[in-house]
C-alpha cells in the first residue's frame, strides 16, 4: 500500500513537470518573432489561458469519455438527429445558454463577449455526420490509448474538442472581446454536400455575422487546410429504346455511349498546379445480360483548388457527354428511338483560398510554433469551403493527437494524454487570439 502511495506521487508529480513543460513558452521557428508571436506569447502568459489549459488536462478523461459517447450515437448522412440532441444537451451541461437547433440540423451555442449584443461572431465548429450508413455496427474498442471505431476521428473527436473548449472558458472565467458561436453541423460528408454549413451561411440568422470561422475536422495539430478544394459532382444517367441483345442487335445502346463518354474524360490531361482531378466512380443499370440496356448511369467527381480550373473542366465534362450522344445516334439505328442522357448534379463544393496572412491564419500557423509544431498550409474539402468562397476568413484545424484510417471501419485515434491536450491547447490559442481575449 505505501509503495502505492509513493507510486501515485510519483506519477502525479510526473503529471504536473508534463503540464508545466506544456504551459511553458517554446520559442518561435527561427528568424525575428512576428507580431503574430509576441501577440500568442502574451497571450499564454495569462494567467486565465493557463487555467484554461489546466481545466483541459484535468478534465481529459471526461473528453475521452465524450468522444466514446458521441461516437457510438449513429450519424449516417442525412441521419445526424440523433447525435445532435446528445450533443445540444453536453453544451447545456457546460453551462453554454442559447442553444438552438437550426432548420436543418445545426446546432449552435453562442458564448457571449464583451461586445453589444448583435455583433460579429467567430465560429468555431465540427461536424456531425458520418461517412457510414446507419446499419453500420459502431462500438468502440479501446486498446491502450488507442480508441478504434468508424467515425471516431472524423469528426466525434472534433465535436468533443468543442466542448473541452467551452468547458475550459468556462472553468477559467475568460472573457473575449468577440462573441464565440459553437456550431455542430451535419451535411459535411459526400453527398451531404456542406447542406449545415452552406445553410447557415445563405439561410441562418448568423450569415451576416461572422467574423472568422474554424472548422476542427483532422487531427494534426500542425496543419491549417487554408485551401478549398472544390468539387463538382454528377450522375449522367444515358437512356435508350432496349430491347433483345440478338433480335434487336443494331439499334443504338446508351451503355457504349457511357463507355464513350467515360473514355474520352480520360484523354484529357488536367494541370498538376493547382492540383485537379476528376474520376469516374459509380455505374449501374440494365435489365439483364441478354437485353439491349434502355437506362445505364454513371457518377463523375471533379476536383480543384482552382475554381476556375474546376468550371473548365466541367464544361469539359459536359461537352464530351453531349458528343458521346451524338456520337451513338450517328453509329446506330434510332429507328426505335434515339439515345438520350439526363445530367444530374449531386455536389457542387466551391473552392477558394484564405490568405496565410490573413489573421486567422496567421494567428493560428503562429499558435502552431508556440508549441513546437511547425505550421503546414494546406487544401482540403471541409465546412470550411462554404465561407473561403465566399470571402469570409475560415481555416480547418486538428484536434490533436494522432489516428489513421479515416473513413474505414477500423478507424483509430491515440489518446495518449500529453500529446493530446498539447494538440487542444493550440487550438484554444488561436481562438482566444482571434476572438480578442480580454488581457
Amino acid at each position: 500500500m505505501e509503495r502505492a502511495r509513493i507510486a501515485h506521487k510519483r506519477f502525479g508529480a510526473l503529471q504536473l513537470i508534463s503540464l508545466s513543460l506544456l504551459l511553458a513558452t517554446v520559442p518561435a521557428a527561427a528568424g525575428a518573432a512576428t507580431k503574430e508571436d509576441r501577440s500568442i506569447a502574451a497571450i499564454r502568459a495569462l494567467p486565465a489561458y493557463q487555467k484554461a489549459v489546466r481545466n483541459i488536462d484535468a478534465q481529459h478523461d471526461h473528453f475521452i469519455d465524450e468522444i466514446i459517447a458521441l461516437t457510438e450515437i449513429p450519424a449516417p448522412p442525412f441521419g445526424e438527429e440523433k447525435r445532435g440532441r446528445a450533443f445540444a444537451e453536453k453544451l447545456k451541461a457546460v453551462g453554454l445558454a442559447d442553444i438552438e437547433t437550426d432548420a436543418v440540423g445545426n446546432v449552435m451555442a453562442l458564448r457571449r463577449g464583451t461586445a453589444p449584443a448583435g455583433g460579429k461572431v467567430v465560429v468555431i465548429s465540427a461536424h456531425l455526420d458520418t461517412v457510414f450508413p446507419e446499419e453500420t455496427p459502431i462500438k468502440v474498442r479501446r486498446e491502450g490509448t488507442r480508441l478504434y471505431a468508424p467515425g471516431i476521428g472524423d469528426d466525434s473527436r472534433g465535436l468533443a474538442a468543442l466542448l473541452a473548449y467551452a468547458r475550459a472558458l468556462q472553468a477559467a472565467d475568460i472573457e473575449t472581446g468577440q462573441d464565440i458561436l459553437f456550431v455542430a453541423t451535419v451535411g459535411e460528408e459526400g453527398q451531404g454536400d456542406l447542406r449545415g454549413v452552406r445553410h447557415f451561411f445563405t439561410e441562418g440568422k448568423y450569415k451576416d455575422r461572422v467574423a472568422a470561422f474554424y472548422s476542427v475536422d483532422g487531427l494534426n495539430p500542425a496543419r491549417i487546410t487554408n485551401g478549398a478544394v472544390g468539387s463538382k459532382r454528377y450522375r449522367m444517367t444515358f437512356k435508350g429504346p432496349g430491347g433483345h441483345s440478338f433480335g434487336a442487335f443494331g439499334l443504338v445502346n446508351p451503355m457504349a455511349a457511357m463507355a464513350r463518354a467515360i473514355d474520352n474524360l480520360y484523354r484529357i490531361t488536367p494541370p498538376a498546379t493547382p492540383k485537379t482531378t476528376y474520376a469516374a466512380s459509380v455505374t449501374g443499370g440494365g435489365t439483364s445480360v441478354n437485353s439491349i440496356p434502355n437506362s445505364v448511369f454513371v457518377e463523375f467527381d471533379m476536383r480543384s483548388s482552382s475554381a476556375a480550373e474546376l468550371n473548365k473542366l466541367e464544361g469539359q465534362l459536359l461537352q464530351i457527354v453531349d458528343k458521346a450522344v451524338a456520337s451513338e445516334n450517328a453509329a446506330r439505328s434510332t429507328r426505335e428511338g434515339a439515345i438520350s442522357v439526363e445530367k444530374q448534379k449531386i455536389g457542387d463544393r466551391p473552392a477558394g483560398n484564405t490568405a496565410e496572412t490573413a489573421p486567422v491564419a496567421a494567428l493560428t500557423a503562429a499558435a502552431v510554433r508556440a508549441f513546437g509544431y511547425t505550421p503546414e498550409f494546406g487544401a482540403s474539402s471541409t465546412d470550411a469551403n462554404i465561407p473561403i468562397s465566399m470571402g469570409i476568413p475560415a481555416i480547418t484545424i486538428g484536434s490533436g493527437g494522432s489516428g489513421a484510417r479515416a473513413h474505414s471501419t477500423d478507424e483509430y485515434i491515440d489518446v495518449a494524454k500529453a500529446e493530446s491536450v498539447r494538440g487542444l491547447s493550440v487550438g484554444l490559442l488561436s481562438l482566444l487570439a482571434v476572438a480578442k481575449i480580454a488581457h
